[in-house]
């Protein structure tokens, strides 16, 4: 926590450098369910049924493990269960410069089971965890030390509904002021509205300056001492993205990665945020369903120093596929292309 607290501050006081924090998102078991851990690529060892289409949890806990031990990403964000192993059992995150995370809220616009409709309806808080699970392993575990994790992403989605958005920002002011009291830190995800146009009454032009309003309004009325150690939103473009981190430059800008999409999407989305402002950024699904998530990450950290273009990056990153005898997912001049991605969470 103490490294990344100091790359923080080095990203305040000088917001034009190149200092940029990595984060590598492996909470879709909050949101998912069986899928969240990704296409079954290779048999595992030891399961029977090779036609399994997903990963089992020790095989994408083996990955994470690797992640965390590349040391290149600054924050491994999983969900309470998995930190549990990693984080309070196997005392993986001790002595690295990788600080471990935590979702701590679980909204329903992120309840992505297959089959659920829960979406169709505007976004209600709820939290599976309590924040002492998160630092000390259980809410009887003993309180001795420092906790083992300390930072958590808490997630809002407002919907231009004042019923809806009261019930939001309740939960809110409520989260905050037990953080605080805990001393645990947090990060703020705000997502698009989840209904559409027809529910909300705002166009698509309209919504990233909503999304933008709502995070000024609602951090209006926190003190330094219950502020977020910065935000994570959607890439809505230039424009937006200089707009907000423009407005107060003591709140650090971070983007989340979205759909999956070709490598070049990821890597230039990367550099885009970067350019016009963004000193984070949060990828879930575009490392997890990389061919090699430690390669796919080493391209990002080398797009964040400057030492590459995404283009190259992308040639790069086949080249060392090919140089592993891995097969990539598309021919090089697919995967150089740019697709459309979408801001909701369940687009996959």
């Amino acid at each position: 926590m103490q490294y990344l607290l100091q790359k923080l501050e080095q990203i305040r006081s000088s917001p034009s450098g190149r200092n940029f924090i990595l984060a590598d998102a492996r909470d879709a078991d909050m949101a998912w369910g069986i899928p969240s851990f990704g296409a079954n690529r290779r048999r595992e060892i030891g399961v029977a049924h090779s036609g399994r289409a997903f990963r089992s949890q020790p095989a994408f806990l083996d990955e994470v493990r690797s992640v965390v031990q590349q040391e290149v990403v600054d924050i491994l964000l999983a969900s309470v269960s998995v930190m549990d192993k990693l984080a309070h059992r196997e005392h993986l995150f001790d002595g690295s410069r990788v600080t471990p995370a935590v979702r701590i809220n679980d909204t329903t616009d992120v309840w992505c089971q297959r089959g659920a409709r829960y979406r169709e309806s505007p976004s209600v808080p709820f939290s599976t965890a309590y924040i002492e699970e998160a630092q000390f392993g259980g809410l009887t575990a003993p309180r001795e030390g420092e906790p083992v994790v300390n930072l958590g992403l808490y997630s809002m989605t407002f919907n231009n509904d004042i019923h809806a958005d009261l019930r939001t920002l309740n939960a809110f002011r409520e989260f905050r002021a037990e953080a605080e009291r805990k001393g645990f830190r947090y990060f703020l995800e705000v997502f698009g509205p989840n209904m559409p146009a027809s529910k909300t009454g705002l166009t698509a032009e309209q919504v990233p300056d909503f999304v933008n309003d709502q995070i000024a309004r609602s951090l209006a009325g926190v003190p330094s001492s219950s502020r977020p150690l910065f935000l994570k939103i959607p890439y809505f473009g230039p424009g937006p993205l200089e707009d907000l981190a423009a407005y107060d430059p003591s709140v650090v800008v971070g983007i989340l990665g979205g759909s999956s999409g070709t490598t070049y999407d990821a890597f230039k989305l990367l550099a885009e945020a970067q350019k016009y402002g963004a000193r984070v950024a949060l990828f879930g699904r575009k490392i997890k369903d990389s061919e090699d998530p430690l390669a796919f990450i080493h391209m990002l950290r080398a797009i964040t120093d400057g030492d590459i273009s995404p283009e190259e990056a992308v040639r790069a990153y086949h080249h060392e596929l090919e140089r592993r005898g891995i097969k990539p997912d598309r021919p090089l001049k697919d995967d150089l292309r740019i697709t459309a991605t979408e801001m909701s969470y369940a687009t996959a």
